[in-house]
């Protein structure tokens, strides 16, 4: 039994604020920020230092390691601050507001404008970046951030059919890239074809090879298709490198003839399109014709794939997708449905090498290594599986991204003059897939609107399907 004369005595020293043990038991949100940030940078330290820490350089007979202790304690005072910064600023914000999907809350109409705008800009980018950067600045521009993105974009379109629509796992789509390239080159070099005629035929002979390739592949799913599609592109770049009387080996083919106007070579002789038309000759005729005929060659895939998508055998492959044991309880031909799906997105890709071809004027193996399939597999996940618009937003990212670090000279500033950002490409690449699986595991868009409805098409969430596709 208490007296009052106890109660009395027991003093009163919580603080207004709440309970003075738990104030000063817990550690505030920001001191908790700081210890996981410290553990973040020494992660990098620990993974850095035998990658980025210890550099060997030639020095006469013999090589010696130099120490880049600045280097190391740069980034990871990145690390501490990028992770100190998203534990106490960005994730609380991101908690706050509800996640907005790409297109899913945009009224029809101003999607529709949207689109206009962007390839209203896509269609003017050359102009506008002759009239920003100058004739010589231009072709940097046109060349490595529209051309080379423009490619990438019709690779990921033409392997989103086979990944996103109907859920094939190919990671040897570079093989038919290959193909497409190759056959152009020896057509254009041997028979003395234009690269007119080489263009359809790369793209036929890159859909025998994907019927050739579906053919052995129909009874098998997930992991298994993903291995054998991986053997058969190194297969083809085995027989790229070994069968030297036929595709030259790692010397490659060379003098590759380039696309002509209508006979009309980009050149500065008398025939050539520049005193055709009465200009003066400069290699950016040439480039801008080159951008227009891959922009023109990426929305007829895109055209393609919405148009199939809409008829009964893209259905077929979107219910493939979702379950093969239901589709073929359907009725649904799963041997010429998988057929059609590596058929198509193989002579797409033929179609990107051959041009492919004809821009570089030079191809080897070299060109075509598994880390290119890597990278366009990683462009259709990141950019949400089944979705065109996606696919278009990571390749940008993706490759464009990259290209911007040989931009980024001024680093040199920061961490020495032998500091090289091209040469963390991949270590990029890498964080980049990363923070997309974190941050939206369906992709930059997990919804789409259904192929087919009564009605208004409304857009579906990737939750409620299989692989985040709607």
């Amino acid at each position: 039994m208490t007296t009052p004369a106890s109660t009395s005595r027991t003093p009163s020293t919580s603080p207004p604020g709440g309970n003075a043990q738990a104030a000063i038991g817990e550690p505030s949100a920001a001191a908790r920020a700081a210890k996981d940030a410290l553990t973040t940078a020494l992660l990098v330290i620990g993974l850095g230092t035998p990658i980025v820490l210890i550099q060997t350089q030639q020095s006469g007979a013999g090589v010696t390691l130099e120490w880049r202790f600045g280097l190391l304690a740069s980034l990871a005072a990145i690390a501490f601050a990028a992770r100190f910064l998203w534990l106490t600023l960005i994730a609380p914000w991101l908690a706050t507001r509800r996640p907005l999907e790409i297109g899913a809350r945009l009224s029809p109409t101003t999607l529709a404008w949207a689109k206009r705008a962007v390839l209203a800009f896509v269609v003017l980018y050359p102009f506008i970046a002759l009239a920003l950067a100058g004739k010589g600045g231009a072709i940097k521009w046109i060349d490595n951030f529209g051309i080379q993105l423009l490619i990438y974009v019709m690779l990921g379109w033409g392997l989103n059919i086979v990944v996103g629509l109907a859920g094939l796992l190919d990671l040897g789509y570079v093989a038919f890239y290959a193909v497409g390239a190759y056959s152009s080159a020896l057509l254009a070099t041997t028979v003395g074809l234009s690269f007119w005629l080489c263009l359809p035929l790369a793209g036929i002979l890159a859909a025998f090879w994907g019927i050739l390739l579906g053919f052995p592949v129909l009874r098998l799913r997930g992991d298994y298709l993903a291995i054998v599609t991986l053997a058969f592109g190194e297969i083809i770049r085995l027989v790229l490198i070994n069968w030297v009387d036929f595709t030259g080996g790692y010397a490659g083919i060379s003098g590759i003839p380039r696309p002509t106007f209508f006979g009309l070579p980009f050149n500065a002789s008398d025939e050539g399109f520049a005193a055709f038309f009465g200009l003066q000759f400069t290699p950016l005729h040439r480039l801008i014709f080159l951008f227009y005929l891959i922009l023109a060659l990426a929305l007829i895939t895109n055209y393609v794939t919405i148009k199939l998508r809409q008829l009964p055998i893209g259905r077929a492959w979107e219910a493939l997708r979702e379950d093969e044991i239901a589709c073929r309880s359907l009725g649904i031909d799963t041997v010429t449905t998988k057929l059609t799906a590596f058929s198509i997105g193989a002579m797409f890709g033929g179609f990107a090498g051959a041009f492919f071809a004809a821009r570089q004027g030079f191809i080897s193996p070299e060109s075509f290594i598994f880390m290119e399939s890597a990278v366009i597999l990683a462009i259709v996940v990141l950019g949400g599986m089944g979705s065109q618009l996606g696919v278009a937003i990571a390749a940008v990212v993706m490759i464009g991204g990259t290209e911007l670090l040989r931009e980024l000279n001024w680093l040199k500033q920061v961490f020495g003059p032998e500091f090289d950002p091209t040469k963390y490409r991949m270590l990029l690449f890498g964080l980049a897939m990363v923070i997309m699986m974190v941050w939206k595991p369906r992709g930059l868009i997990s919804t789409r609107a259904p192929s087919i409805s009564l009605g208004e098409a409304k857009a579906v969430s990737g939750a409620f399907v299989k692989e985040g596709h709607g």
